[in-house]
């Protein structure tokens, strides 16, 4: 056997070996420059470019300049297009980093790839873009280097990760669709990387990855264009972490993002954007440990604060980094958004002097990933590779890809690594089939599957082309199965050079231009030719190679087939001692080919041979994961016999095995049936067992067999269903379960105790003993109840006693219901704007009537700045908590109700609420607002000289009284969903989230079962009312409707706030009446639409229905469909509207994500919210729509809508109009408002108190 020693030593070799090609290319004298740099000290970054650029509140005129004064399309905020428009800003801002400090400047390029730009229209620039940036940072670098020449300064050219990704759907209805192709962003980036080279860039960088295949085809891209140029550049590549699960926004886990970019040989990896610091500090540790190159950081400086601001000072920043360097963590340290000049220097002096990270000699591995990485070095055990996804060995599989039955067949690859398959293997071959488009299809399809994908994926091919569409779908590191010699050394080096090139690992078949090795000595000659051809040739790594030395059929019955177990086997040793670092594989399923049809004997002798190939050096096998038995399960006759054949040990072995077979012809040792042995439990147990996984099945037959057992019904409760509810709140609040889980468990227990009050009651003695009672209410005026109703199912779960007032509670009644009860603790709830007054109302009165218990407050527009600063005060008998959301309830009332924890948080609360208030009142002697009349005077001027409004399709109204809902379904954004079940990350990469992915996939499996049955049964109606008007600007913020008749006679009047902060020059203070244009305009009548819609009639009665069955989870269920489905029909309807009725842009095509991401012209603002926060404008909108009678949608006193489920507001067409927020104003607009609009300045100043400085 070949000792340690002699192996790390021949591993050492290759390594070095592996840098042949690349290091044959020209380095450059900057790049040792570089590379010594990094070997003394700690390198510097710079900060952000966007917060400097946006430091010079730049106007729309300063983006366009004079060359694109003219230009069609908005250009504000394009800050990549400064380098061309405002190039002396940008330099300043490299000079002024460069003077902090800074060692490597990033080029303004961010956004400069055709892709990005096409957001503005100027895909055309982009090479230019990346030309022109890299030549301001190279003049700004060596002008300072000229000063102090012996301190060398280098510019990174930056390609940013597009706004497109390759990994994910944008469509919800189609998760196998991209928005974008592999080959597309490697022209792209090809496009960008060459501009950044000949505009003289040091460095390439790939920076804020947030999809890992973006990053791989970037990774391709700079490939080809140092190939075509004969030289290269370093590349550091910074990857993305989303929040905080520790994934990218494509899924993948930091090991798994690393082990995917390996195969740049990078200068560096890294991780940037998105998180402070502190927050990156894990997974820069964990950066630190795992990569053979340099590793970089430049977070954010902190985390946005409750008010969208970053407040950690470039010492506190610098504090952490410094932390950074003293631990061993970093070679390069630099600042994202938020940071400044300022951040780069205090940076500096703290990594000044500080050893930088030594880069750790990591032993040798194959390190694969999918959403999470896979290692395989020379610990590991035997690696399954799953074989049921292969369309040549599996009739099943490929009958249901033939029949484009994608669905089912993912089916198959779930049940593969639920078997255990840690790598799956995908096949298309067939005549019968478009195998590349297949390929591709099933990839995609498997990428939206994290239960799936987090494992790495074989591609299985006979052909190239496959194989390669293959590699262009998979963000992970794969495996390619297979290349050989079969056409000759040129075209087996061409593709393993590709294979490097897109960063697999290969399985190479014991295959030359003679044929297939059916012999040792032809397996072994095979396998060290091609050996040395790859890592001598081209400097592949040996530890990506996987030699396949062919697996035959043994006990065929001919002579010459009886030693190929052996010889695989001897094949395996050879291998493991003459070629260090490689692995090896095989198709374990071929060797028992001769007993198809006997599963029992087939898993015999996989097992057999296993167990002497894996001790002679095997590393994997493709064989079904679920049908293996154990080696020493065997029957000892079978094994015997099946022993004899695999070793060869005596001629009539195959005779012997035939007539022990015989014996073994019934089913598969293993089921495979889905796994009921918890119904093999005593009853105690599969009732907890039901309870923690929401089954609600059994449940009335198991509480029965229960209470038959128990003294008293009563016990059955206090027994094994609150043992197992306990347990349900162990795992909540330890994270191992998520609210829609917990909420499926309060259906399970509901349900129960259903059962079992009767028989409860007939005792008359048994009363269910709580926590303690909770009284939950949703505000005056407010009819929202979603998040209130789901905190409700979430204390009940844990045994406290809820009481729910419902919606539009009066104050009165809130305070009168929670005397008579005598609650422990109120919970306050609402949605809208009003709500958080009548709040401030409720805690008034508790004060004043001397109450003594907790208040708790929550809703979506509550936040813990208000309760600081508007509730607390109101109530200071006992404590005013924000609950945020409902994962916070239970340890919020569980320390507010335990008297020896309690005095302690809430003195904690009281001065966290004092901080606030502080600081907020410091803003608020810092923010000087514009007097009323000087606002008024900075409005929004169009070019109303060249404008002429698009007349509507009709005037007046148009009614939609049961609208599809089908065609709904497209129009969803799914995340504010998760976020209602407070299962927080944007949809569909939640999915994949490490943490919450498998609740929110269970989830969105309900939803979607829930809202086909909603679709399919009519179980909702969907009802609309849009309505268009001649209109005008008049006066300085009201806007005039005239009738939709030939008189035109004035109608109605909105009335608008407009903006009072200061702004810069340049920057006007916008009003919504901005944008239509105004009586004296030359072209005469603008227009303004205005729509209500509704998916909620019917919500209430069947959410009633379900509840009515102790099936709070599905009753939740329906008003959050009910409320996204609302949200999606008034997206579909602005969208006809644009190019249907009003017509203004009858051509746009966005997709859900683009309409989601408001890319379209247009805007449609609400009443109550940012630019319109006014909610009694809502009575004028429904006024003129006659919305109650046409759609069913009522006005609350506080103008909520009712339904719940319900969107209104107005349309406006300008192609400059865009959302803005109102923001604070004074008093003295209020007034005018309420002047203008004939409210008392008492009503006015309640409904805008949230606005009012």
């Amino acid at each position: 056997m070949l000792d340690l020693a002699a192996f790390l030593n021949s591993y050492l070799v290759l390594s070095s070996k592996q840098q042949i090609e690349h290091t044959t290319m020209k380095t450059s004298e900057p790049e040792t420059r570089l590379r010594r740099l990094l070997q003394q000290r700690i390198l510097v970054l710079d900060g952000a470019m966007g917060t400097m650029i946006q430091s010079h509140k730049l106007s729309d005129a300063d983006f366009r300049s004079d060359r694109f004064a003219d230009f069609p399309h908005e250009l504000a905020g394009n800050n990549d297009l400064l380098s061309l428009t405002q190039p002396d800003i940008i330099k300043q801002i490299h000079l002024d980093y460069l003077l902090a400090g800074a060692d490597i400047v990033e080029t303004n390029t961010f956004n400069s790839t055709r892709s990005s730009q096409s957001d503005y229209h100027l895909e055309d620039l982009a090479y230019e873009l990346n030309l022109e940036a890299a030549k301001l940072a190279r003049a700004a670098v060596d002008e300072i280097t000229a000063t102090t020449p012996d301190k060398p300064r280098f510019v990174a050219g930056v390609l940013g990760p597009t706004s497109k990704t390759a990994s994910l759907s944008p469509k919800v209805s189609d998760p196998g669709f991209r928005n974008i192709s592999f080959d597309k962003l490697v022209a792209d980036y090809s496009n960008s990387t060459n501009a950044l080279i000949a505009g003289g860039v040091d460095i390439i960088m790939i920076e804020t990855a947030f999809d890992t295949l973006n990053a791989k085809a970037a990774i391709f891209a700079i490939s080809e264009c140092f190939e075509a140029k004969g030289r290269t550049l370093p590349i550091m590549i910074s990857g993305t972490i989303t929040d905080a699960s520790g994934r990218t926004l494509s899924g993948q886990t930091v090991a798994a993002f690393c082990n995917s970019v390996a195969h740049a040989q990078p200068l560096s990896i890294g991780f940037n954007c998105a998180l402070g610091a502190e927050q990156l500090r894990p997974h820069i540790e964990e950066t630190a440990a795992i990569v053979n190159c340099y590793v970089a950081t430049h977070p954010n400086a902190g985390l946005p604060n409750e008010f969208g601001e970053y407040d950690q000072s470039p010492n506190e920043m610098a504090a952490i980094i410094a932390d950074f360097a003293e631990r061993g963590f970093v070679n390069v340290v630099g600042g994202c958004c938020g940071t400044t000049p300022d951040h780069i220097t205090a940076i500096c002096k703290a990594v000044e002097g500080v050893t930088p990270r030594a880069i750790p000699q990591l032993k040798p591995a194959c390190r694969l990933a999918g959403l999470e990485a896979f290692n395989i070095d020379a610990a590991s055990l035997f690696i399954n590779v799953g074989e049921r996804t292969n369309i040549t060995g599996s009739a099943k599989f490929s009958r249901l890809i033939i029949d484009e039955n994608y669905d089912e067949a993912l089916e198959v690859a779930l049940q593969q690594v639920e078997s255990g398959a840690q790598i799956i293997d995908i096949n298309m071959d067939e005549g019968m089939l478009d195998s590349e488009m297949a390929m591709e299809k099933f990839l995609k399809l498997i990428a939206s599957e994290p239960d799936i994908c987090r494992v790495p994926i074989m591609i299985d091919s006979s052909k190239w082309e496959i194989i390669e569409t293959g590699l262009k779908c998979v963000q992970g590191k794969s495996i390619v199965n297979s290349i050989s010699l079969k056409e000759g050394e040129e075209d087996f080096l061409e593709k393993a050079k590709l294979c490097m090139k897109y960063g697999a690992a290969v399985i190479v078949m014991a295959f030359d231009e003679k044929g297939q090795a059916d012999s040792l000595e032809k397996k072994n000659a095979i396998c060290k030719r091609s050996y040395d051809l790859l890592t001598q040739t081209i400097g592949f790594p040996a530890e990506d190679i996987i030699f396949d030395p062919n697996i035959f059929a043994v006990a065929t019955g001919i002579e010459e087939h009886n030693n190929y177990a052996v010889d695989f086997i001897e094949a395996c040793r050879y291998i493991k001692k003459n070629l260090p670092g490689a692995l090896i594989s095989g198709g374990v399923s071929n060797v028992s080919f001769s007993f198809r049809g006997n599963n029992t004997v087939r898993e015999a002798i996989h097992s057999v041979f296993l167990y002497h190939a894996i001790q002679a050096g095997l590393t994997m096998g493709i064989v079904n994961a679920g049908q293996l038995t154990v080696y020493d399960d065997i029957p000892a006759d079978l094994k015997k016999a099946v022993e004899d054949v695999i070793l060869n040990k005596h001629d009539n072995g195959t005779e012997n095995l035939m007539e022990v077979a015989a014996n073994y012809s019934g089913e598969s040792q293993k089921k495979t049936a889905a796994d009921i042995a918890w119904r093999d439990a005593d009853v105690e147990k599969r009732l907890a067992y039901a309870l923690v996984k929401g089954i609600t099945k059994f449940i009335t037959e198991d509480t029965e067999e229960a209470r038959q057992k128990a003294d008293k019904p009563i016990e059955v409760i206090e027994g094994p269903l609150m043992k197992g509810m306990d347990e349900v709140g162990d795992l909540f609040g330890s994270g191992k379960m998520f609210l829609p889980q917990v909420v499926k468990s309060a259906r399970v227990m509901k349900q129960a105790v259903a059962y079992l009050l009767p028989y409860i009651e007939a005792e008359k003695g048994g009363v269910i003993q709580s926590k303690g009672k909770i009284l939950m209410a949703t505000v005056k005026g407010d009819v929202h109840d979603i998040g209130k109703n789901i905190v409700g199912v979430v204390l009940g779960c844990n045994n406290y006693d809820v009481i729910d007032l419902g919606v539009m509670v009066p104050c009165e009644k809130i305070l009168q219901v929670a005397k008579d009860e005598n609650v422990d603790v109120i919970g306050l709830s609402g949605l809208i704007t009003p709500s958080l007054d009548e709040m401030v109302h409720v805690a008034g009165e508790m004060q004043r009537l001397n109450f003594n218990i907790p208040l708790l407050i929550g809703g979506a527009t509550t936040s813990k700045a208000h309760t600081a600063v508007k509730i607390e005060q109101n109530y200071i008998n006992d404590s005013t908590i924000y609950v945020p959301d409902a994962s916070r309830s239970v340890s919020v009332v569980s320390t507010l109700l335990n008297d020896k924890n309690k005095t302690e948080y809430a003195s904690k609360i009281r001065s966290e609420y004092e901080v606030i208030r502080e600081r907020v009142a410091n803003r608020s002697t810092r923010l000087k607002l514009l007097p009323y009349k000087k606002a008024n005077a900075n409005p929004f001027t169009a070019d109303w000289s060249n404008f002429t409004a698009t007349k509507p399709a009709f005037l007046g109204t148009k009614v939609f009284t049961d609208y599809s809902l089908e065609e709904l379904i497209d129009y969803i954004d799914w995340t504010p969903f998760f976020i209602t079940w407070s299962l927080a990350g944007k949809y569909p990469a939640i999915l994949n989230d490490e943490k919450v992915g498998e609740a929110a996939t269970d989830l969105f499996g309900d939803a979607q079962a829930l809202l086909k049955k909603i679709v399919d049964e009519k179980l909702l109606t969907a009802k609309a009312v849009i309505g268009f008007w001649p209109a005008n600007k008049i006066a300085d913020n009201d806007v005039q409707l005239y009738a939709a008749d030939e008189s035109g006679a004035p109608l109605s009047k909105l009335h608008f706030l407009r903006q009072q902060m200061p702004k810069e020059a340049d920057l006007p203070n916008l009003c919504l009446a901005d944008f239509i244009a105004p009586q004296s305009a030359e072209n005469g009548t603008d227009y303004i639409g205005g729509f209500a819609v509704t998916t909620g009639i019917g919500a209430d009665e069947l959410a009633a229905k379900y509840s009515a069955q102790n099936d709070d989870y599905t009753a939740i269920m329906v008003k959050a469909l009910a409320d996204r489905l609302a949200e999606a029909f008034a997206e579909r309807m602005h969208e006809r509207v644009r190019k249907e009725f009003w017509g203004f842009d009858p051509t746009e095509k966005f997709s859900a994500t683009e309409l989601i991401g408001e890319k379209y012209r247009g805007i449609r603002p609400a009443p109550g919210y940012p630019a319109c926060p006014d909610h009694s404008e809502k009575q004028t909108l429904f006024s003129l729509l006659n919305a109650a009678e046409e759609t069913q949608i009522e006005l609350t006193e506080s103008f909520a809508m009712n339904p719940a489920a319900s969107v209104s507001g107005f349309y406006f067409g300008n192609p400059e109009s865009k959302y803005f927020s109102v923001g604070k104003i004074t008093q003295e607009q209020v007034d005018e408002l309420s002047n203008r609009n004939g409210k008392s300045a008492a009503e006015m100043t309640k409904l805008l108190t949230p606005n009012l400085e």
